[in-house]
């Protein structure tokens, strides 16, 4: 078998093998293919795509590409949520708890962040001591015991989908939706779930800006998922506006406490139960959706998800009582309020400048080695729909170094368009994708 007839097999437009795809990522990964080779692949199949079956294939062969996690000791249906990323989404510190309290085990491998807030592993890390380095067999103890545990992807998880990410970045091959489901679907999939809720953002401050492509990249993942006979579905959210009202690491790390208290923002709240009560009907704990939206919101009222939330930040070496006293997390230099200059309603937040503004800040990173500072972020006060007074606070700028501070405060009066027509607030569920059905809202 040769790349060469490979790469004139899909630049021609006809379907790849199981073989030649399987052969082309195991050589690939070994080094024995060029990366000039595979970027002329990645270009052809940008062009001409892959049907069903060989997407199916290509990210088993990922899969295949390094090691898989064994989670068969953990006892009961693990059941995994992933998001297709977006502003001030910290849905994982949310969900994972209430989930776990309702008794569905969440055994979660996350990264940490490169973009404009740090990864899951950065926020929960705003715990001093809290530790995901763990061994496996540590890992599934926990889960066994408490029901929850959250570790360090390895270095080893589909290096094919590694070398292959890297190459598609500097051959402008990123935007083809097998590529892009098959690389997020190879982690989810090696990670050990046996059901996966996704949350597949859409909007100015998600990867796939317009719905109809947001709708396309959730079938495309679910079917990939029901492929390799994983129970998954897709729910569709909007992300023209930052999730919730902080964006940064502690400070969503409070909001997160918060709306496990019950005080949360309404669009995070109404996400995490929505994304919630699917996670228990395919760990079985709920018949329907209406069921387990009802148990997570008795979580919440009776405090066992906050308690959860406590229980794991112990269980894995940090100090849970910050979740009593968010006040004791670090606090930065400069705290400033941003008042708006205009009345009128609330138009449009462009959502991915808010996303810079914090990077700006120094909330993300902009490479894997760059630093990133857990007390820096934006809170905003006004959202879509609401009334701005002239004067009347929009948002709140933390920061430690003044120039971030006013470069930062310009890119967040730029993301707010006011007009004098009311403005009606949008639907956040846009639709969800099933095995069998994709239904709009």
């Amino acid at each position: 078998m040769r790349m060469y007839d490979i790469i004139i097999k899909k630049r021609d437009g006809k379907e790849l093998t199981t073989e030649e795809i399987n052969f082309f990522i195991e050589e690939y990964t070994k080094g024995t293919i060029p990366d000039y080779q595979v970027s002329a692949l990645m270009m052809a199949i940008y062009f001409q795509k892959m049907n069903k079956r060989e997407t199916v294939d290509l990210t088993k062969a990922m899969v295949n590409s390094g090691d898989t996690i064994d989670l068969s000791k953990i006892e009961g249906i693990k059941v995994d949520k992933h998001s297709t990323g977006g502003v001030g989404d910290t849905t994982t510190l949310i969900l994972a708890p209430l989930v776990a309290a309702a008794g569905v085990p969440v055994a979660k491998m996350s990264g940490r962040g490169l973009g404009h807030t740090g990864g899951t592993i950065d926020k929960l890390e705003s715990f001093e001591g809290f530790c995901t380095n763990l061994p496996i067999e540590q890992f599934i103890e926990n889960v066994n015991n408490i029901k929850i545990s959250l570790g360090g992807q390895t270095g080893n998880l589909t290096p094919a989908d590694k070398k292959l990410y890297a190459l598609r970045d500097v051959t402008a091959t990123v935007d083809n939706l097998s590529l892009i489901a098959s690389s997020i679907m190879s982690k989810k999939i090696s990670s050990g779930a046996e059901a996966i809720v996704l949350d597949v953002k859409t909007g100015s401050g998600a990867f796939m800006k317009d719905l109809d492509s947001s709708f396309n990249l959730a079938r495309e993942m679910v079917d990939i998922g029901i492929g390799m006979n994983k129970d998954t579905i897709a729910v569709i959210t909007d992300m023209d506006q930052p999730l919730g009202f902080a964006v940064g690491n502690i400070l969503e790390v409070k909001e997160a406490i918060d709306t496990l208290n019950g005080n949360g923002p309404d669009d995070l709240t109404e996400l995490c139960l929505t994304l919630g009560s699917h996670m228990l009907v395919l760990g079985k704990k709920a018949k329907d959706t209406q069921e387990g939206r009802n148990i997570l919101q008795n979580i919440i009222s009776s405090k066992k998800g906050i308690d959860k939330l406590k229980e794991w930040i112990h269980m894995q070496g940090g100090d849970e009582k910050l979740v009593d006293n968010p006040d004791l997390f670090p606090t930065p230099k400069f705290v400033t309020a941003i008042s708006s200059s205009c009345e009128g309603y609330v138009n449009r937040i462009h959502a991915d400048s808010i996303g810079m503004a914090s990077l700006v800040l120094g909330a993300g990173r902009e490479t894997k080695e760059s630093p990133i500072d857990l007390s820096v972020g934006i809170v905003l006060h006004k959202k879509i729909g609401d009334f701005v007074k002239k004067g009347e606070k929009i948002a709140t700028i933390y920061a430690n170094d003044s120039y971030k501070q006013t470069q930062a405060t310009a890119m967040i009066i730029n993301a707010y368009d006011m007009i004098k027509e009311k403005v009606y607030k949008k639907p956040l569920i846009k639709g969800i994708v099933t095995k069998n059905d994709s239904i709009r809202y």
